[in-house]
């Protein structure tokens, strides 16, 4: 079969099966179908199988299919998430986190958090087994995917597993950009918008800078032990890949703890800016209080219903009250400006 005449990337052919696909050993590899799947053997290739976890045709195929040990199927189909890595005999299970993208062929809903999707694997000498949640797609599986149908891709399972790791850990480059972005605009919004539009969104870059971090750092150990394992599938070319990994995760930390520290920076100043509003409200209505209160008590005083009130007969002396109230209030004027209040 010509691999490299037209990229083979059909999804989910068989209920709960995204693809499986017999590495050629050359960087290339063919789809098979579902009863070569279930006919494989060690010694026809390595392959690679793509999965559902949720979906209950996948789910039947680990625990009845799949040949592996009990407690890895049920690990492998385990809610849990954190990324992770256990030898178990000649293999590794293994959970990994990617961002979430859009597939080519499905609608995803954009939603204001970040979407990191579980990814479980087990990984031995001649198979790679992969699953994901329905509804999710990693685009980091696709390029791997595009590199295989161009005869570019990884030879053998130590090989798919780096690149996997490698690709897995790319995709967040974009995302740790865009959270910098937001902090630079937000930065320069601070002294512009409405204060309520800026808190919300630092509020947001903040949490998505903590859900990130909560799962680098296990990513990050998680694939210093496959580095360190000792399994023969695992070549030194496959550990050195999954080296240069982990010192991009170290950096992507580093960033991670930098935009951290900038929120809590924004954040300071924000409550900084909303302080100085609230001191120059304030002084605002100090100031119009004080204007406001000779006349006040001026007009207390002439409004009282008692006898003797002076300039009740006088035809004058409703304007000479009015002209000493506006002479009252423009030096009151005068001295709070002189005091700074104004």
């Amino acid at each position: 079969m010509d691999t490299s005449a037209k990229p083979d990337t059909t999804y989910g052919d068989e209920p709960g099966i995204r693809f499986a696909l017999l590495l050629d050993a050359q960087g290339g590899s063919r789809q098979i179908t579902l009863q070569e799947l279930l006919d494989w053997k060690p010694q026809d290739g390595v392959l690679w199988l793509h999965l559902e976890r949720d979906h209950p045709a996948a789910v039947a195929w680990i625990n009845q299919r799949s040949g592996l040990d009990p407690l890895v199927c049920e690990a492998l189909l385990a809610e849990e998430s954190r990324p992770r890595v256990e030898p178990i005999n000649d293999g590794l299970l293994i959970t990994l986190r990617g961002v979430c993208g859009a597939a080519p062929i499905e609608v995803i809903e954009e939603s204001g958090d970040l979407d990191l999707v579980p990814l479980h694997i087990w990984a031995d000498a001649n198979r790679l087994i992969t699953l994901r949640d329905s509804g999710h797609y990693i685009t980091a599986l696709r390029d791997i995917r595009f590199a295989l149908n161009k005869r570019t891709g990884p030879r053998n399972t130590g090989e798919l597993l780096a690149i996997v790791g490698d690709k897995l850990v790319r995709d967040l480059e974009p995302v740790l950009d865009a959270m910098d972005e937001e902090a630079d605009e937000l930065d320069d919004l601070i002294f512009q918008k409405a204060s309520g539009e800026v808190r919300e969104r630092l509020k947001l870059l903040r949490r998505r800078s903590v859900q990130l971090r909560r799962y680098l750092m296990p990513q990050r150990d998680a694939l210093v032990r496959i580095e360190h394992d000792d399994a023969i599938w695992l070549s030194e070319r496959d550990k050195l890949r999954i080296r240069e990994v982990i010192d991009k995760l170290v950096r992507f930390v580093e960033y991670l703890d930098s935009i951290r520290d900038r929120t809590g920076i924004l954040h300071d100043d924000l409550s900084t800016v909303i302080g100085e509003r609230i001191a120059r409200n304030s002084n605002r209505l100090s100031a119009l209080a004080a204007l406001l209160l000779p006349p006040s008590v001026i007009a207390g005083l002439f409004g009282m219903n008692v006898g003797g009130i002076p300039g009740v007969n006088d035809t004058w002396a409703f304007i000479l009250i009015v002209g000493f109230v506006i002479a009252l209030s423009v030096a009151t004027l005068l001295l709070l400006r002189k005091i700074d209040w104004l």
